[in-house]
């Protein structure tokens, strides 16, 4: 018989799981790590990463087949024919939605961490104690000096490109080389900072493509080509970073096409024992023991995997004794944009391909400014020419067409919302035992909505967006305000959060579930609020200072 006890199994391999799985093997643990889905190999498996669109047979575009067999992941940009196999079949993992919820996921090896949009922004005290000073929600456990020193270690491992602004409510942090604005860019902000006398300024996103060699990694080659996979390593990801970390202390298992369907819990000694893992191939079930878990499947997988888990104790799921289990979702809102002409630059352009754009951090109900809602957001963007690929009204075939694509087109300007959305008790996800799923398995059902707080906060997103553009000097500018369905911005947060009493959170200030202390979940699952900011920077730093934790309770012999 197979060895199957480990001292410590990860769930989920995305950017969390990998985070656990290097932190728990480098001090000494023997790891298992735990995929729903396919191995993917860093390198060898990035099949399409050295494509253009005359390579695919559609050009990279959506067909009436993908249409047809997508229904959720055609509503917005995932569905196309360059990396299709990188997302979650909705007819294989169908969920129910009880109102619309925009869920795109990726069950492989590395998870999202392939396909994230890489920005990685640091939260502050603004954030840390917004729930507190609004008297919503429940208060984070932590504030930002707790956390700090985990965001610079994060930050100098992962490679984090960006510049130090000194914004109080965007801490500066351990960054490479930012990379730079282009020359639109550039005037647009000047412009900008100037007329807001910087209370709002433009900055260059600070995002996980390096701009200098790491160990293993080759600085960012500006082929914006991310999302299928880096061959020179150039942005974080499971494959490039965290797992080789992990491999190369000899103490990781891997095992892919494992799903697990629940935590096992020993009530007796209140401890978890282990998991049970179906196997996605030949649809047996087999147990791994351990003495610490790291739950990092994912915000909403890692909720389904504790509501199937010690219901023989409570009928609600491990960690549901507080009934908050499975409550609190949240994503961003996002649709809301502006963009517009910039006259002045015909004889610039720009080389390469720069895999990042702008950001324009809050300001909203900040230093003074009170609005008629709660907490803020954010834009991102950038500027960029027409290129061969443009509508040319004048001419759409022949010579003259062909002429003139051989010169850019015009320079255009646009930005992006982010809104941060509340953490409501009554945005949930239950289980839904009247389907299952292709293994035979009882679907999430998504219960969520923003609301009053987020359709106020879209007014001003959509009137200050082209309110500065315009102030910029950008031409013609338009906006739309978009649904900001929630699912869309992929950044779920909540449903099994912190807090400072177990009666009303389900974990504790490091992570820990309550009622199974050796239980860590640190993917978004465990989040408080939601900010405006991209989280998985935060994911990252709470994960190491979770797995610092564990494995110093461990040697206390306190798990």
């Amino acid at each position: 018989m197979p060895d199957n006890t480990y001292d410590a199994i990860v769930v989920g391999s995305g950017i969390s799981g990998g985070w656990a799985a290097k932190e728990l093997t480098e001090k000494g643990l023997k790891v298992l790590m735990l995929e729903r889905g396919r191995n993917i190999e860093h390198v060898k498996d990035y099949v399409n990463a050295n494509k253009e669109a005359w390579d695919y047979p559609h050009r990279g575009e959506r067909t009436q087949q993908m249409i047809k067999d997508y229904p959720v992941l055609k509503r917005d940009y995932p569905l196309n024919e360059t990396n299709l196999d990188y997302w979650a079949s909705d007819k294989d993992s169908p969920y129910t939605e009880i109102k619309r919820f925009d869920w795109f996921r990726g069950y492989h090896v590395g998870g999202r961490s392939l396909m994230w949009g890489r920005q990685s922004y640091r939260w502050s005290d603004f954030d840390f104690e917004a729930n507190l000073n609004d008297n919503i929600a429940v208060d984070w456990p932590v504030r930002y000096k707790d956390i700090a020193p985990w965001y610079d270690y994060v930050e100098k491992f992962a490679g984090i490109s960006g510049s130090r602004d000194g914004l109080p409510q965007l801490p500066d942090g351990q960054f490479m080389p930012a990379m730079d604005m282009n020359i639109v860019e550039k005037d647009v902000s000047a412009r900008m900072n100037r007329h807001y006398n910087s209370y709002r300024k433009m900055i260059i996103g600070r995002t996980a493509n390096i701009t200098e060699p790491l160990p293993g990694r080759t600085n960012c080659q500006y082929r914006d080509k991310c999302w299928l996979g880096c061959p020179f390593g150039a942005y974080f990801s499971t494959q490039s970073s965290t797992l080789p970390a992990a491999s190369v202390t000899g103490k990781l298992t891997l095992r892919p096409w494992s799903i697990v369907t629940k935590i096992l819990y020993d009530k007796d000694k209140k401890r978890a024992t282990g998991v049970e893992v179906l196997d996605a191939e030949d649809n047996k079930t087999y147990v791994y023991n351990s003495k610490i878990i790291f739950l990092n499947a994912s915000t909403l997988n890692s909720a389904w995997v504790l509501m199937n888990s010690a219901t023989d104790v409570w009928e609600g799921g491990l960690g549901s004794s507080s009934g908050e289990l499975g409550h609190n979702v949240m994503d961003h809102h996002l649709g809301v944009y502006a963009s517009g002409l910039v006259e002045g630059f015909e004889d610039k352009t720009t080389f390469g391909r720069r895999a990042n754009g702008i950001y324009i951090p809050r300001y909203r109900n900040l230093f003074g400014d009170k609005r008629d809602y709660l907490r803020g957001f954010g834009y991102q963007g950038g500027a960029s020419r027409d290129g061969w690929g443009r509508n040319i009204p004048e001419f759409n075939i022949g010579a003259g067409f062909k002429e003139a694509i051989t010169e850019p087109g015009a320079w255009s300007m646009g930005i992006g919302g982010f809104g941060e959305t509340l953490p409501y008790h009554e945005n949930k996800i239950t289980l839904d035992k009247t389907r299952k799923d292709k293994w035979g398995l009882n679907i999430l059902a998504m219960d969520i909505e923003y609301k009053e707080n987020e359709k106020k906060m879209r007014i001003d997103m959509q009137k200050d967006a082209e309110e500065m553009l315009t102030v910029a000097g950008v031409k013609n500018v338009q906006s739309s305000m978009g649904d900001g369905t929630l699912g869309r911005g992929i950044h779920e947060m909540g449903s099994a959060r912190m807090g400072r009493d177990p009666k009303t959170s389900v974990l504790n200030s490091f992570n820990q579930v309550w009622d199974a202390p050796n239980v860590f979940v640190t993917d978004g699952s465990f989040m408080v609020s939601a900010a405006c900011q991209n989280p998985s920077l935060t994911y990252m730093a709470f994960t190491a200072r979770a797995a610092e934790h564990a494995v110093s309770e461990l040697k206390k012999m306190n798990l």
